[in-house]
């Protein structure tokens, strides 16, 4: 707990050196990379493999087909009964 609370202390601190104008420049910088479509591109692509490797829900296989509309899905590993 005491060492959150020094942290902060030097967090403000350092930012109340540093001033208003250090802030802006800094979070314009921010909005500027996180703000480009590349950049998004990239983020979403991140999110999207780790969520894909912590999700609960198994992956789904096709197995059978029992007519034209419908078809059984199984969890990826489990056997056909």
């Amino acid at each position: 707990m005491i060492g959150i609370a020094a942290v902060m202390a030097v967090g403000y601190v350092l930012g109340a050196k540093a001033g208003r104008q250090r802030y802006e420049q800094i979070a314009g910088t921010y909005r500027a990379v996180t703000g480009s479509p590349r950049t998004k591109a990239i983020i979403d692509a991140g999110r999207r493999k780790v969520a894909d490797r912590v999700s609960p829900d198994p992956q789904m296989v096709n197995v059978t087909q029992i007519d034209a509309k419908t078809s059984v899905l199984l969890p990826e590993g489990e056997k056909n009964r």
